[in-house]
């Protein structure tokens, strides 16, 4: 069952035990992620230098199964920049608050100023830290 959606943030601060990190542990086996988030952290560790090898090696213990991106993704996410524009929020930070809006579950995510966001999406955001 899940119960929340990761921002890559998240996730990124739980994988390198950063302040919030035993939030995103209390609750990772029952979390998802878009694809375009999971795609950020795969960059992230690409930033660190480690290899395509050694970052299947460190994500694919998680057991997470990230959503496919699809089309009705893509349109709530290219709708929510009226909303979101105003806070400098990614095309990423859409895809992943769309999701959590489609699940109906919060989202986990280091960025405070989602929380400014919040009730206009129509969704619960955790910032872990």
């Amino acid at each position: 069952m899940t119960v929340a959606v990761l921002d890559s943030s998240a996730l990124i601060a739980a994988l390198m035990r950063e302040p919030g990190a035993e939030r995103v542990g209390a609750v990772l086996n029952d979390c998802t992620m878009s694809t375009v988030n999971f795609s950020e952290v795969v960059a992230y560790g690409t930033r660190r230098g480690r290899s395509e090898a050694e970052i299947r090696a460190w994500l694919e213990p998680l057991k997470i199964e990230p959503v496919d991106f699809d089309l009705g993704l893509a349109y709530d996410a290219g709708l929510l920049m009226p909303v979101t524009k105003q806070f400098g929020l990614s095309f990423g930070d859409r895809a992943c608050l769309t999701l959590a809006r489609r699940l109906g579950v919060k989202v986990l995510t280091t960025d405070r100023a989602w929380q400014q966001i919040a009730d206009a999406v129509g969704i619960e955001v955790e910032v872990i830290r």
